[in-house]
């Protein structure tokens, strides 16, 4: 049968054979006898009127009876046997005679065995005559306390928060008396009655547990050394409700505790950790942390941290002595150096304690970060959104700055020195990326910012320990991306060294290439240097340009202009053009995206039309400027570039995206070049390059001849001698079928000469122009088309 069936079954029993009796009393027993051979026992009573009648069946150790009527005014003996065995024959009896109207509380405690327990107190029933199965005062919680464990001194009670003793010396088989306790969750120690030694710490949730106006026995049960008590239950605190059943256990004091371990002192790699000499954590690895676990509290702790090697505590290079307040949450970081040398400076290994950890957000859709430093070298420093707003303000080598409560979002972050003027290191702080939402996380300074005055050790960075433990998360240092592109059309700067920060960067950057697209500090003070390609280091530097990269952002980068103080008309100086909003891939699956960027120096403000017709695909572009950039589905086009008037076509070009296998790229297309390299140095000649995204050489768009030909065979088009020798030039236009209007603008855009095509060789008197080059347009209606002229 099932207890609590034979329980109602008994003290129905029990009822109708002391209907007769007219005198009766309450009775709640309790088994506490921890003896294994007494584990489940029978209980009968006995009176001269009833004989020996069975009360409890099976009845098992740590359960209670509901309370009952017994007989009272006349002797009544209670029986203990084995399960089924004889009333005549019990291991155990005790006669009395119980007071009409009275309560009693009977705990079974002791020993029944002959050995294998010590000390072998003897079994017995211990009486509480002044029981209660409700609280006194409506409102609280009434508790009845019984020592009875075997091997537990004497002992008193005392909230862990302090104040007088709750129980003052109460020994084996004593009840210390009821304490009416207002109804609420208590942490208490239980210590030897000196106070010296805290034997256990409970938690005493009577709150939780519902026990608002009821009245509890607690008892003291199982032993403080199994090992000398038959491998016997344990010591805890149990409670007997007034319905009775199963005691429940009272929970051993508890705090969640998660170490860190960010000691980066390289003899501290790995290290044992001991809690109270028992191993806790085995080869714990620098920059991990554990989970969040359970740690005894209301006890003195003491915490050791060994070598890796260690084989006990007795090995212990650090000690922590703490008590923990029970239901609190603890972060515990060590940090510090264990070396005596090779470490500057060398703050001593000590673990630090935050008393107020979080394993979860404290509201819903945050990320709840709790920030420490921890890097033994590294100043006092404050923490602020690359955006503007102060995080942490003045945090210091061990300190804890504090929860702070943020949205879960991606942040882009500094850290500075506290006054703010230098900027340490920037990092991303990717809470949404890596799914912290609702979390807590503690982020700790870590590691050197010098390595080389430190052992080479591990370099400074932020790292996160998340409430799951394991290996520390690096917070990514901030980057940008960014593509270089060398568009300098100066012999001088043919090939250039670039340095970022004074560390060479690029080697040998030559013009008309790009490099690829790679990640580039963010958030933090740049300086970009560019130096001949013969440099030996950034302080042999042409030009300068300082700069701050936004993390996340991708950056076009082109060099464009001058170096040289003579030979090139017009002279714009040298200099780095930044394009804040760069793409390395189309925003539109099928298209190709092109930047457009004027870095020809001695070209005009132009437009770039379609020759098909239409709208410009780009308005006025001058010198050194980004046009934005152009979503174009992907497909081979024809393109002029002319005067920002629209009244000369400097040039037509082919923009082959999809012969090219453009498909979702994103490029850059820069003009390039002279428009009049007679009057720069004869160097490279003007035309429309192409940076890809993989970087390299530049891949120049061709020219092309214009939709003209249906009045005349443009392809076989001739004008000789180009350069003019005697001051003409012939124009050869087979199958000329109409008139053509001819024109001739120098390089500023200006009409020079114009005239009419009517047969297939037309002569054309240039002497009245002054040597260089033109650009001689045919127009017929709509139509048109140019060729490069020079006249010497």
């Amino acid at each position: 049968m099932k207890p609590n069936y034979i329980f109602t079954l008994l003290i129905a029993i029990c009822f109708f054979s002391f209907t007769s009796i007219a005198q009766t009393a309450r009775v709640q027993a309790i088994h506490n006898s921890a003896d294994a051979a007494a584990a489940i026992v029978d209980v009968y009573i006995f009176t001269s009127v009833s004989g020996d009648q069975l009360l409890l069946e099976d009845f098992a150790f740590r359960t209670a009876s509901p309370f009952v009527d017994a007989p009272a005014g006349i002797p009544i003996t209670l029986k203990v046997t084995a399960p089924g065995g004889s009333p005549s024959m019990p291991v155990y009896e005790i006669t009395t005679t119980l007071s009409s109207g009275s309560t009693y509380i009977l705990v079974a405690d002791g020993i029944v065995s002959a050995s294998g327990y010590m000390p072998a107190q003897p079994f017995g029933i211990q009486v509480y005559d002044m029981g209660r199965e409700a609280a006194s005062t409506s409102g609280n919680t009434d508790v009845l306390v019984h020592h009875g464990a075997t091997d537990a001194p004497t002992v008193d009670v005392n909230l862990q928060s302090g104040g007088a003793p709750l129980v003052d010396d109460v020994s084996y088989t004593e009840f210390a008396g009821y304490l009416e306790l207002p109804t609420d969750d208590y942490a208490i120690n239980v210590s030897t009655s000196d106070g010296t030694t805290i034997v256990k710490a409970y938690d005493a949730p009577l709150a939780t547990l519902g026990l608002t106006d009821s009245a509890v026995t607690v008892v003291a049960s199982g032993f403080l050394d199994p090992s000398m008590n038959s491998n016997g239950a344990a010591f805890g605190l149990y409670a007997a409700t007034p319905a009775g059943g199963d005691l429940v256990a009272l929970p051993e004091s508890s705090a969640r505790v998660q170490v860190i371990h960010n000691s980066a002192d390289a003899a501290a790699a790995s290290v044992d950790v001991y809690l109270n000499d028992a191993l806790l954590i085995d080869g714990f690895a620098f920059r991990t942390a554990s989970p969040f676990i359970d740690a005894p509290a209301g006890v003195p702790l003491s915490i050791e941290v060994a070598p890796g090697t260690s084989t006990s505590s007795m090995d212990a290079i650090y000690e922590l002595p703490a008590t923990l307040v029970s239901g609190e949450t603890y972060i515990l970081v060590a940090d510090g150096i264990v070396s005596a040398s090779g470490y500057m400076p060398a703050q001593p290994f000590g673990i630090q304690v935050y008393a107020m950890g979080r394993e979860a957000a404290s509201v819903s859709g945050n990320t709840d970060v709790l920030v420490h430093h921890g890097s033994t070298d590294a100043p006092t420093v404050d923490v602020n959104l690359q955006s503007g707003a102060l995080l942490v303000d003045d945090v210091s080598y061990t300190e804890f700055a504090g929860y702070l409560e943020l949205p879960t979002d991606d942040y882009a972050i500094n850290v500075s020195t506290s006054d703010g003027t230098t900027i340490v290191k920037a990092y991303d702080a990717p809470l949404a990326t890596l799914g912290l939402t609702d979390s807590a996380v503690t982020v700790v300074a870590s590691g050197f910012l010098d390595p080389s005055m430190n052992s080479n050790g591990a370099a400074f960075g932020l790292y996160a320990a998340t409430p799951a433990g394991g290996d520390l998360v690096a917070l990514p240092e901030s980057s940008a991306r960014v593509q270089v592109i060398h568009n300098s059309a100066d012999a001088a700067a043919a090939s250039v060294d670039v340095y970022l920060n004074d560390a060479l960067l690029i080697d040998g950057f030559a013009f008309r290439t790009a490099s690829p697209f790679i990640d580039a500090p963010a958030g933090v003070p740049l300086s970009i240097e560019v130096a001949p390609g013969t440099s030996t280091s950034s302080m042999d530097a042409i030009y300068e340009l300082p700069a701050t990269l936004v993390s996340g952002e991708t950056y076009i980068l082109v060099a464009d202009g001058i170096v040289s103080a003579s030979g090139y008309m017009p002279a714009q100086p040298f200099g780095i053009q930044v394009y804040a909003m760069g793409r390395e891939a189309a925003s539109t699956s099928g298209n190709t995206d092109v930047l457009v960027h004027h870095g020809a120096t001695d070209a005009p403000t132009v437009d770039v039309n379609l020759q098909s017709g239409g709208a410009p695909l780009v308005d006025d572009v001058s010198y050194t400027e980004f046009a934005g950039y152009l979503e174009l589905p992907t497909d081979d086009y024809q393109i002029n570039i002319s005067t920002a008037d629209g009244a000369t076509i400097v040039q037509g070009y082919d923009a082959p995206l999809a012969t090219l296998n453009l498909d979702d790229a994103a490029i850059t297309v820069v003009a390039s070049g002279f428009l009049d390299p007679s009057m720069n140095s004869n160097g490279a000649a003007f035309g429309l390059w192409v940076a890809l995204e993989a970087g390299g050489p530049l891949v120049e768009l061709p020219t092309n001849t214009l939709s003209i030909r249906e009045f005349a065979n443009v392809d076989q088009l001739a004008v000789y001698p180009n350069p003019s020798i005697d001051g003409d030039l012939f124009i050869s236009l087979p199958q000329l079928t109409e008139d053509i209007d001819a024109f001739v603008y120098d390089i500023s855009g200006r009409e020079v000469i114009k005239t009419v095509l009517s047969n297939e060789l037309t002569k054309l008197d240039v002497r009245s122009l002054n040597t260089g080059f033109y650009i001689m347009t045919l127009r017929k209606g709509n139509d048109s088309f140019s060729v490069k002229i020079a006249v010497n």
